[in-house]
């Protein structure tokens, strides 16, 4: 009887087919071994492997199936299942799989060619997804008896859809940024992609903004709830698939409850974390991906008015220093490029001042005006050191260095009141659909605000339009304008003056109210 082929199962070496001259060819087999493995089909015979690639069952095909097995990438078994005479029985014939070692290998490749090859996406159905789900876990707090089963496959589903929607937006964003840093490979192909992933970029900005605060309100709602009972309730399913380990079963399920129960806990603060801001030093991942996409469509931008500008032939930085370094190349002798430099830059030598504690004080005395000219303004003293030999050491010990906290803390104190401020403006804006003339006085604080948001959505209707919605630039607001037939004008009276105009029906909504 023929052996099989030996395969070295003691130290498998299951990347060796990545750097042969044949690895195209090993690739093309191990695919095909692991498609049919997804179709449950464990062992191919080598016309099986054949057929799936659509090529003739060759000897070159019968030397890569032997080199996969003496790497450790397939075991070879002898194949006594088509044999009718003595002859088939002596001829060579094996049944192939892969290896443990093999599946691994295939499994890491699959994983780090789609790494590589991964733009990602910014999934508005995702978001949807994730408060429909959560929005289902709420119903089931309500119960008395939940069902363990529909809370754990719920809250599996809840943790692959997030897990699919952070992972794909850092994808996508680090796709952009190197988008935008290659922006000067294809110019005709980026001018003519930017239009459509800017309107791609705030069409998700804006569901972000609105499903955020949906899904940090039901996340709130839940833990009012206790969502902990549905996270005990998945941990007690999957512990009870738990190996036994020892003589002891129950102390193996205690483990395996509350391991899987501290997973659960750590995803359920990942998505709260994602979602609900703590608090103006600690902002939610989805606002900070807003900001994030508001940077990027800026860039986007700009880096298409750079492109324009090389179109039009105006120059800049980089052609600048391209023709310097021409003239630099094409100059007569080395005193010619000594004046070149100086002429170009102007890094002649110099001596800094240092200005006294006695200037410092002599100048906060005179209160001088941010105009004053120099010839106006008291002298800087300088030591006569310095004039003398251009340099100046300060004897004694170093300065210490400043405490800070209380600085910071005190700007964090101003911070969040002027976020307590602004927040209270947009309470006292967003209070459904009102008429201009019926706003009332505003506060200064609230003015502003008012004339921001005004302006955002004028700016965004077209010539010859009554209506418009829109959003603001960071996403977290939106206003809907329409103007009233026949109104006349209206006053808006606030601390800083009056505003004059006509008659409009505005509607502001604050879509961070809740995250």
């Amino acid at each position: 009887m023929i052996d099989p082929p030996q395969s070295n199962h003691q130290d498998p070496q299951p990347f060796t087919h990545l750097s042969t001259p044949n690895a195209p060819l090993y690739r093309q087999v191990l695919r095909a071994f692991a498609r049919a493995k997804e179709r449950f089909v464990v062992h191919l015979r080598p016309e099986d492997v054949a057929a799936e690639l659509g090529r003739d069952s060759d000897d070159q095909l019968a030397q890569a199936l032997e080199k996969l097995t003496e790497w450790g990438n397939l075991r070879a078994d002898a194949d006594t299942g088509k044999v009718t005479s003595v002859e088939d029985f002596h001829r060579k014939r094996f049944l192939f799989q892969l290896t443990a070692a093999g599946q691994a290998a295939e499994q890491a490749i699959a994983f780090y060619e789609e790494a590589i090859g991964r733009r990602g996406a910014l999934q508005s159905v995702a978001l949807g997804d994730i408060a429909e789900q959560l929005r289902s876990l709420s119903a089931l707090t309500q119960q008395a008896d939940p069902d363990p089963a529909k809370a754990h496959l719920l809250l599996l589903s809840l943790a692959e859809r997030f897990a699919s929607l952070a992972d794909n937006a850092q994808a996508f964003m680090a796709s952009l940024r190197r988008a935008i840093d290659f922006s000067d490979g294809d110019v005709d192909g980026f001018v003519a992609y930017k239009e459509q992933l800017i309107d791609y970029i705030n069409r998700f900005i804006a569901d972000l903004a609105n499903s955020g605060a949906r899904i940090a309100t039901l996340l709130t709602e839940l833990e009012a709830g206790d969502h902990e009972r549905l996270l005990r309730l998945a941990a007690r399913r999957e512990a009870a698939d738990a190996v036994p380990e020892g003589t002891d079963a129950a102390d193996a399920y205690d483990r395996a409850e509350a391991a899987a129960l501290g997973s659960w806990r750590n995803r359920w603060r990942g998505l709260k974390d994602w979602f609900v801001s703590q608090d103006t030093g600690r902002p939610s991942q989805a606002r900070l991906l807003r900001q994030a996409a508001i940077t990027a469509i800026k860039q986007l931008i700009d880096a298409v008015g750079l492109i324009n500008e090389r179109r039009s032939g105006r120059s800049d930085r980089s052609a600048d220093f391209r023709t310097l370094a021409r003239w630099f190349a094409e100059a007569p002798d080395e005193a010619a490029t000594h004046r070149l430099w100086r002429a170009a830059f102007g890094l002649s030598s110099t001596r800094h001042l240092t200005v006294t504690a006695e200037t410092e004080s002599a100048w906060r005395q005179e209160d001088l005006a941010p105009n004053t000219p120099w010839r106006a303004a008291p002298p800087v003293r300088i030591s006569p050191q310095l004039r003398r030999t251009g340099s100046y050491e300060r004897r004694g010990k170093p300065n210490r260095v400043r405490d800070r906290s209380q600085a910071r803390a005190f700007l964090l104190k101003r911070a969040e009141r002027e976020a307590a401020e602004t927040a209270e403006a947009r309470a006292m804006l967003c209070g459904g659909p009102a008429l201009l003339s019926e706003l009332g006085i505003l506060d200064p604080r609230a003015f502003r605000l008012f004339l921001a948001l005004l302006g955002d959505a004028l700016a965004a209707r077209s010539p010859g339009e009554i209506e418009v919605k829109t959003v603001t630039g960071d996403g977290s607001m939106e206003v809907r304008l329409s103007l009233v037939p026949g109104g006349d004008q209206i006053e808006i009276h606030t601390e800083d003056g009056t505003l004059t105009g006509p008659e409009h029906l505005i509607e502001i909504i604050d879509l961070m109210a809740a995250s």
